[in-house]
């Protein structure tokens, strides 16, 4: 095993200012340990989130910063029981996964779990206490003290930076093995879409085959959540506020049904049919039409990065003893299964690859909902660090 205890530079394309435009950027890695994987990137995803991260949207950005991650950071404000109750100062963190994959190229003198020239994942988080009862509980996702890949601050006070770079250094807790024979720029979209719609599917024991599932929204998420749940032998159903999309969704992502959300009729017809809805939509929506579509003791499950209040009548939840939840990425263990999951069952996503010298008209794009449905930054091809 190699030794990592000298500090590197890396290039990577990073933010310096509001404006959003990102430029070749080099800087030093953090200081490395034993515990620590030095990886070099091969491909990493873009993710809309990234775009408010990058423009400043939510006042709380640091320059320069690289990307490679979604991350949303908002103002919770409830209003509950006729009240209106404001919460100014909380603060919730949201973000989802980040894509990146690389090659291992040296380990540090105590990791087991990797060795140099194996192909790894890394999500959005690369650090935690260890201690807290999600940490023992396997789903650091929830700890209260997880460190960010980007945009945060590590424990040696240098901040972290994402995976638009040749390198990174990460502990090996947070790096996944890619099963062997999957591509790189396929299983980049994966570590991201693909693990948040798979751990509420793992979570709720909605994993068996027979099981009838709405996807509400078929973007990046929603056309993973399509391809996961057929492949666990589920009847699927897109649900979307126009039909534009659906020859798409049944005749290219795999969907079993079609229903356009505007059109009482067809929303009339499906009430009552679904075992559960996964919501990607990341915009205020009514929930009541959507609960209507769901069984005795249904799920909506909520995804999306919303920062208004969501409002639902009662009855509609307590007459069908049904559930509003949400779920928040994966967890490392979730990650490796879900991996092995798509490996065995060959689910891929839809993507276009892209040199890191493209990457502004790509978040131009991405603003514009202009791709289906993840960009791939082709990074080994950039050669960023030559």
């Amino acid at each position: 095993m190699g030794s990592l205890e000298a500090e590197r530079k890396t290039t990577g394309w990073a933010a310096s200012d509001p404006s959003g435009v990102l430029s070749p950027h080099t800087y030093t890695l953090r200081n490395t340990g034993p515990e620590d994987v030095f990886i070099k990137v091969i491909c990493c995803g873009i993710c809309h989130t990234d775009i408010h991260q990058i423009k400043n949207d939510l006042g709380m950005s640091k320059y320069p910063m690289v990307p490679g991650y979604n991350y949303t950071y908002f103002s919770l404000r409830f209003f509950l029981l006729g009240y209106s109750r404001l919460y100014e100062n909380q603060h919730i963190h949201i973000r989802d996964w980040h894509e990146v994959v690389g090659e291992v190229v040296e380990v540090g003198s105590s990791v087991t779990k990797f060795t140099a020239g194996e192909y790894v994942g890394v999500g959005a988080i690369v650090g935690c206490c260890k201690d807290c009862r999600p940490c023992k509980a396997d789903v650091e996702q929830y700890c209260n003290k997880k460190i960010w890949s980007y945009n945060d601050v590590y424990t040696d006070g240098k901040p972290t930076q994402g995976g638009f770079a040749g390198s990174m250094v990460v502990d090996q807790k947070f790096v996944v093995k890619i099963p062997e024979g999957m591509a790189a720029e396929q299983v980049a979209p994966l570590l991201c879409a693909g693990v948040t719609v798979y751990s509420p599917l793992n979570h709720f024991g909605l994993k068996q085959s027979g099981l009838r599932g709405g996807i509400l929204g078929l973007g990046g998420v929603g056309h993973m959540g399509v391809k996961i749940a057929k492949a666990m032998g589920h009847h699927v159903t897109v649900i979307s506020s126009s039909d534009k999309k659906k020859e798409e969704a049944l005749e290219h992502i795999g969907a079993d049904e079609y229903l356009v959300s505007s059109d009482a009729t067809q929303m009339q017809e499906a009430a009552d049919s679904l075992d559960y809805i996964i919501d990607t939509v990341p915009v205020f929506h009514p929930l009541e039409p959507y609960l209507s579509l769901l069984k005795l003791d249904g799920k909506l499950i909520l995804l999306g990065v919303i920062n208004t209040p969501m409002q639902f009548i009662t009855p509609m939840v307590m007459l069908g003893r049904k559930t509003i939840t949400g779920s928040f990425i994966g967890s490392i263990k979730e990650t490796e299964e879900m991996l092995e999951f798509c490996e065995e069952k060959g689910v891929t996503s839809m993507i276009e690859v892209v040199k890191m010298d493209y990457i502004n008209t790509a978040f131009e794009r991405l603003e514009k909902n202009d791709v289906r449905y993840r960009f791939v930054v082709d990074v080994a091809g950039s050669k960023l660090d030559q």
